[in-house]
Parts: structure tokens; C-alpha cells; sequence
């Protein structure tokens, strides 16, 4: 694989220079969320309120979007800090949580989507579904295989000039040039509330340390869930001590060791 700086590279960055991440996510979301960009070593803030979002994404060095939990003045909260974030050319991460369910959300990641995400993460039933197809989600469960979403994640990179991520038990990226598959990981991820957002949050964390190499920073952030997931589940019984595990594996991780143990291949 050919990137300007590896995922190891990238987190001894993220590391040397913490930086400041605006997490709007939803309520389920908040605590894992903001434990998980600590464990990295950014730095989280849920800021959401309409009267602030926009003026706290232009001190913010990323921006992440996740509409999980949705009211009107969320959604408008949502919109100020996506346009201030591009004023300030700042990168910003969308996660379109189930938005096929309602007219309602359908209406407010189309919004989103107008305002040009860095980056957007989902599961696959999601990707497809944002590619215009049929897909067969629940609710916020996935029931689509990620290998059926690559090809709606390359046609929305390309229309959207985005980095798009599908996550699953084999994870793929794409900025519809590029694209790269990623292992690991553990069935014990999806038995976590939320776990797929704090990726997102992640995302942007590494994004804020490389706002110009979007592509990379979502393979690094993906590939270091992937290598942790798969790191706590060793000693894990169960999704209860998964959990834990995983925040410490997270935190353990450094540069080398997340590039020895990352498992990335051309797709």
C-alpha cells in the first residue's frame, strides 16, 4: 500500500500534538465516544447546541457529525459547525446512522451531505443506502456484508469527493481512487452500544492531524480499531470485559506497534 504517512506514523502525530475534536454524537454515543479519543490521545468535546456548535468548530481542529440521536435544533446545531468547520478549512466526518429509517432523518444527512464531508463513515447497509440502493438494514443494524457495499462507497466517494468508510468484520475505505481493505478486529464489537461511532469520533481525530491526507487518516483510524478490537479480544469473556479491554488496548498501542500489527491490503 502507498500513503504519504503509515497509521503508525500518523498516531505517534496524533499523539506528539493532541488535538482538539468537536463529537457531535448522539446520546448512547457520548460516553464511549469521548473515551475512546482519549484513549488515543486527541482530546473530545461534545458540543452540539445550536447557539454554540458553529462557533466552537472554528477553535476545533476536526469536526464529527453523527446523527444517531436526532430534534430540529440538533440538526441545525449540526449544520452551523459543518459550515463553520469549512470556513475555517477544518475536516469533518459525517456517520449517516440509519438515515433511511425516516423522513425526518433522510432529510438531515441529504443536508449534511450538501455541506461536502471529508470523510463519511457507515456501516454497509447504511452505504448502500446512501448510494441510492435497496438495502436490507434495521434500525441501526447493518444486515448487508461490506464487500456489497464497495462499490456504492466508491460511486459516493466519487460524487461526493469524500473518503468513504464501510466498517464490518473486514473493514473498507475508499476515496474513490484508492481503496483498501482492513482485518481484524472481534465479533464481540458489534455486542458494544456505540462502538461503531466512536470510530467515527476517532476519525476525526486523526483527520485533524492530517487534514490534507484524509485517505490515510481513515485507514489509521480504522486499522487501529481493527488492531485493538482484535488485541482485547484475547483475554475478553465476554462484551463486559471486552469493553475495558479495549479502551486499554487503544491506549497501549503505539506508533510501531500499530503498524506491526495493522492488517491493510489493496482492494
Amino acid at each position: 500500500m502507498t500513503t504519504s504517512r503509515s497509521p503508525g506514523q500518523l498516531l505517534t502525530a496524533l499523539r506528539a500534538a493532541p488535538p482538539l475534536v468537536q463529537c457531535i454524537t448522539n446520546y448512547v454515543a457520548m460516553n464511549i465516544a469521548a473515551n475512546v479519543v482519549l484513549a488515543a490521545g486527541a482530546s473530545p468535546a461534545m458540543v452540539h447546541a445550536e447557539e454554540e456548535a458553529g462557533e466552537f468548530a472554528a477553535i476545533a481542529s476536526a469536526l464529527t457529525i453523527n446523527i444517531g440521536t436526532l430534534s430540529p435544533s440538533w440538526v441545525s446545531g449540526m449544520k452551523l459547525a459543518a459550515k463553520a468547520a469549512a470556513r475555517a478549512g477544518k475536516p469533518w466526518v459525517l456517520d449517516p446512522v440509519a438515515h433511511y429509517a425516516t423522513g425526518f432523518r433522510r432529510e438531515s444527512v441529504a443536508a449534511l451531505l450538501d455541506l461536502n464531508p471529508a470523510i463519511i463513515r457507515g456501516n454497509a447497509s447504511e452505504i448502500i443506502a446512501l448510494a441510492g440502493s435497496e438495502s436490507r438494514g434495521q434500525g441501526v443494524d447493518s444486515r448487508d456484508p461490506v464487500e456489497q457495499a464497495e462499490g456504492a462507497a466508491r460511486s459516493i466517494a466519487a460524487q461526493y469527493g469524500a473518503v468513504v468508510a464501510v466498517t464490518g468484520p473486514v473493514d473498507f475505505v475508499t476515496d474513490g481512487t484508492r481503496a483498501v481493505r482492513i482485518s481484524g478486529g472481534s465479533p464481540l464489537m458489534p455486542q458494544i452500544t456505540a462502538l461503531g461511532c466512536s470510530l467515527t469520533c476517532l476519525t476525526g481525530a486523526f483527520a485533524a492531524v492530517a487534514p490534507d491526507e484524509t485517505f490515510d487518516a481513515t485507514v489509521a483510524a480504522v486499522a487501529m480499531f481493527a488492531v485493538a478490537g482484535e488485541q482485547a479480544a484475547q483475554e475478553a469473556k465476554g462484551p463486559g470485559s471486552f469493553s475495558w479491554r479495549f479502551l486499554d488496548a487503544l491506549a497501549a498501542l503505539d506508533g510501531p506497534a500499530l503498524d506491526a500489527a495493522a492488517r491493510i491490503s489493496q482492494a
